[in-house]
């Protein structure tokens, strides 16, 4: 059933489809993707489009959506693969309506790609999008200053400790436990040993690598090849996130989605191709890619985002991505040389 918070009403929808001048509705239908907002596949007389329902509560978002809008057109007068918002009847990109925000998009056609879908040279390519994004983003933000995200430091074991009490008490006051309840304790046990063997490796402020406009959110389900023909990525999508934040960890984060299998190591040979062509896009240093290697690494090992929505708010959907990712930790600590090699070579 839909959450009478955020379903979007035939009222609402012909009000917006009004104000953008697109046509009567055909058909509507929920895009299934996407845990923070709301998103549709409108078919009108006029064509195809993708309506965003912007439902807001994501702490990461620090950029005005106005603001965003402008730099996603710039980026794609940059000839970024980007698909910007379109405007209404007086030229603004952001609808608000009955209280809820949105903003329309053209529709495109096209698929999400894994790690697993792409060989070397498409992986090389992948590097090279990303450098050229963030390359791009000093160009375009330049003409359209926008504030910056917040400083942070990296997380205390004492912090995640507590953490760990918490998410081990809800576990352990289930009447009956599940697999997943199951593997849930043996994982925070398990990291709780880590953290204590490893506290000594957190990462200092001054290992911070150098800071720029960044995507954000940079992972398959954010990035569309090509539905046919040759595998080349069609649109970058979902900016909430954009904002300044360090370079060089947004592409090693972007790289541990991208390549992780579900065994929970990395493809390391794909990384590796990946990171030369991000790289020689930008002319970021192997040492500013292993301080954010490690960065990455300590931020993985404290991180419980997985476990946190489905033991606090209820929220089920991450669950299939919490043995791999839980798995990933393990492994990236036995096998942290070779990651960093794979980064930095």
């Amino acid at each position: 059933m839909a959450d009478p918070a955020t379903a979007l009403s035939p009222r609402t929808l012909h009000h917006l489809l009004r104000r953008y001048g697109v046509g009567e509705p055909v058909a509507c239908a929920r895009v299934a993707e996407g845990l923070l907002n709301h998103g549709y596949r409108l078919a009108t007389t006029r064509g195809h489009f993708f309506l965003k329902h912007h439902i807001g509560g994501d702490p990461e978002t620090v950029i005005p959506l106005v603001a965003q809008h402008r730099a996603t057109a710039e980026l794609a007068a940059l000839g970024l693969p980007v698909a910007p918002p379109l405007a209404d009847r007086e030229g603004r990109t952001v609808a608000v309506h009955g209280g809820r925000c949105y903003a329309l998009h053209p529709w495109v056609e096209g698929r999400h790609r894994d790690g697993r879908q792409l060989n070397g040279g498409q992986s090389r390519r992948l590097g090279a999008l990303l450098g050229r994004v963030h390359r791009a983003l000093e160009i375009v933000i330049a003409r359209s200053p926008m504030r910056r995200a917040p400083a942070y430091d990296a997380a205390t074991p004492t912090h995640t400790d507590a953490v760990i009490d918490l998410l081990l008490s809800r576990v352990r006051g289930l009447a009956r436990r599940s697999c997943f309840d199951e593997l849930a304790e043996h994982r925070l046990l398990e990291r709780r040993a880590l953290l204590r063997d490893l506290a000594h490796l957190r990462p200092g402020a001054e290992e911070v690598p150098a800071r720029g406009w960044v995507h954000g959110d940079f992972h398959p389900l954010n990035l569309l090849y090509r539905a046919e023909g040759p595998v080349e990525p069609v649109a970058i999508v979902d900016w909430d996130r954009l904002g300044v934040r360090p370079r060089a960890e947004e592409t090693v984060r972007a790289a541990v989605i991208f390549y992780l299998l579900p065994d929970g190591s990395l493809e390391l040979a794909k990384i590796r191709a990946y990171a030369r062509a991000y790289r020689e896009a930008t002319g970021a240093s192997p040492a500013e890619l292993a301080a954010a290697v490690r960065r990455v690494w300590w931020e993985r090992l404290n991180d419980f985002w997985m476990l946190r929505w489905h033991y606090e708010r209820g929220d089920l959907r991450p669950d299939p991505q919490f043995p791999a990712a839980a798995a990933l930790v393990v492994w990236w600590t036995r096998n942290a040389r070779a990651v960093t090699d794979a980064f930095c070579e």
